[in-house]
């Protein structure tokens, strides 16, 4: 009796402790393959939506900041009143003091500089960076739609106001190809690329259009009185400018290389085989 109570009960202890580790068994392959399956599921996703690599990551972080700088340039630029020096000749109201201005796309400014303090080999008063007092005002194109009066010559409104709308639409659009990087890095995905791309090369497209409408301004200002002779140059903000059209196009073109599908370098310049070498 005992052999066969204890047999059966062995033999029902031994069944329900392997049951219980078949089944512990089992679970656990279940929960393995459900997480199997849900990390083929995540890849496959990852896959179609074209997730980026590390590698491709950094390369877009390098073509922001490249765009970056062209955004800081043109903010500078936009910003600064030094776009154009007008400089009559030095002797041309006394001999002790003589006056200079300079003007962007918002404001000019008149400066008197004493003669003492300017380089006897030029012959015209500046340069603006000299010492002296200034006076600065804003234009009234975009609030009475008057123009400005300076050394007898009188601004174009219609060309100054066209220069100004052009900068201010190419820092909209390099806020648009901002918002384009950032959400495909926070996203981790490549189409934003494409009209990231877009976004800055019209910018930078733009920006050097606005420059070359100031400069047609500027020429007509000059055309528009000669009683006062003077002598203009282009100044640092210009430089700014069109530093910042020429970067923005080029992060431009890298963001568009990076969208495409393939390397431009790997069609262009084929590795050889390293196989075929050895047959």
């Amino acid at each position: 009796m005992k052999g066969r109570t204890v047999g059966p009960a062995g033999t029902i202890g031994g069944m329900a402790t392997g049951g219980a580790a078949q089944g512990g068994g089992g679970g656990l392959t279940g929960l393995m393959s459900g997480r199997s399956t849900f990390g083929n599921k995540r890849r496959r996703t990852t896959a179609a939506g074209h997730a980026m690599s590390e590698a491709q990551e950094g390369k877009i972080k390098l073509a922001f900041f490249v765009a970056i700088v062209g955004v800081v340039l043109t903010v500078l630029g936009v910003g600064t009143e030094f776009w154009v020096e007008l400089s009559p000749p030095k002797s041309f109201y006394n001999n002790k003091t003589c006056l200079t201005a300079h003007y962007g796309l918002w404001k000019g400014c008149t400066k008197t500089l004493w003669v003492a303090d300017i380089d006897p080999e030029r012959e015209s008063c500046g340069p603006a960076e000299l010492p002296g007092e200034s006076n600065c005002t804003y234009f009234k194109f975009f609030t009475t739609g008057e123009n400005t009066v300076m050394f007898q010559k009188t601004t174009q409104k219609n060309m100054s106001v066209a220069a100004a709308m052009l900068a201010m639409f190419s820092l909209f659009l390099m806020m648009m190809g901002a918002i384009c990087i950032t959400m495909s890095l926070s996203k981790e995905i490549l189409f934003f690329l494409k009209p990231a791309s877009v976004c800055f090369i019209l910018s930078g497209v733009l920006v050097l259009m606005s420059l070359l409408v100031f400069h047609q301004s500027v020429l007509a200002f000059l055309a528009s009185d000669h009683t006062v002779p003077l002598h203009h140059e282009l100044s640092w903000s210009v430089s700014c400018i069109g530093c910042a059209g020429g970067v923005l196009i080029v992060g431009g073109i890298l963001f568009l290389l990076l969208a495409l599908p393939y390397s431009p370098w790997q069609k262009c310049l084929p590795h050889k085989d390293s196989g075929g070498g050895g047959n």
